[in-house]
């Protein structure tokens, strides 16, 4: 710093003209992001630029989700299981950070939220393409979403790919065959564009494992991450829906869901990874 003054010195290294380099901006394509946000309340209200930042961040955070899970099952189907193991790892601190990020949208009182919530018209997180898609990676399909996204080509090509691919968990017990467990032909054969439902011929295979940790290590670790992941995700079900409650109480969803909080309570019954959690109840018996 300068003694006289207090402004520190900027070294003679640092570069400072950028007339032909590329800058930390130019990088991060900063003049786009930072001009993509459009308040739409007239005047406009103060809370509603809190509102969109909230839901571009989370897009952002599932673009990089999927961008992750994706990879980790292909590195499952490549039977590189410990690239699998890294990308969730990372998946799973997305997942915090997502989780967390609600804490935010939370300040937002039922007041403020009521003073500009009518100009959203129809549009609400339930069509995000993005989560659509994670969850779709994660097995719980659905054909009848792809409608919702039929006005964005792009959209629906990418989840209509989705749909007719395994899931995570698909690759996973493929994987185990491919070392070879006893997976049954259900697991293997499953029509794979429909919603995975817990199946029971898979249970015994979990709780053996489970029960011989050191002749399946591998097998075992995998197990708990998937759990992990699944307990990461209904977190942030969960979070989400106490957030809604805090703001809009049991209100009808703005894209037409009957009851913004109740649709989300029916999602924290669902299940990506069924049988790993229903074998616990058969361990140890």
């Amino acid at each position: 710093m300068s003694a006289t003054d207090g402004t520190r010195k900027i070294e003679d290294d640092v570069v400072t003209d950028f007339s032909e380099k590329m800058s930390y901006g130019a990088y991060l394509g900063l003049d786009t992001l930072l001009d993509s946000q459009h308040p739409v309340s007239e005047p406009e209200h103060h809370d509603e630029l809190l509102f969109i930042i909230q839901h571009q961040t989370s897009e952002l955070w599932l673009k990089l989700f999927l961008h992750e899970i994706r990879a980790a099952r292909a590195a499952i189907a490549a039977d590189d299981i410990r690239v699998a193991f890294k990308r969730i790892a990372r998946v799973k601190h997305i997942q915090a950070t997502l989780t967390e990020q609600w804490s935010v949208l939370a300040t937002l009182t039922p007041a403020e939220y009521a003073e500009f919530r009518g100009v959203l018209g129809n549009s609400s997180g339930f069509q995000s393409y993005q989560y659509r898609a994670v969850e779709f990676v994660l097995g719980n399909k659905n054909a009848g979403m792809l409608k919702v996204f039929e006005s964005d080509p792009s959209a629906h090509r990418l989840l209509e790919t989705l749909l007719g691919e395994p899931t995570l968990y698909d690759e996973f017990w493929r994987y185990l065959y491919r070392q070879g467990y006893d997976v049954p032909a259900s697991a293997l054969e499953r029509d794979v564009s429909a919603p995975y439902v817990r199946n029971d011929e898979l249970i015994p295979l979990v709780k053996a494992i489970y029960e011989n940790v050191e002749q399946h290590w591998t097998a075992y670790e995998a197990f708990e991450e998937l759990v992990d992941l699944e307990e990461s995700f209904q977190l942030w079900r969960f979070r989400h829906l106490r957030t809604v409650l805090r703001v809009i109480g049991m209100k009808k969803g703005t894209g037409g869901s009957s009851g913004g909080a109740g649709f989300l309570q029916r999602a924290l019954e669902l299940s990506f990874f069924p049988e790993l959690f229903a074998a616990r109840t058969e361990i140890g018996t």
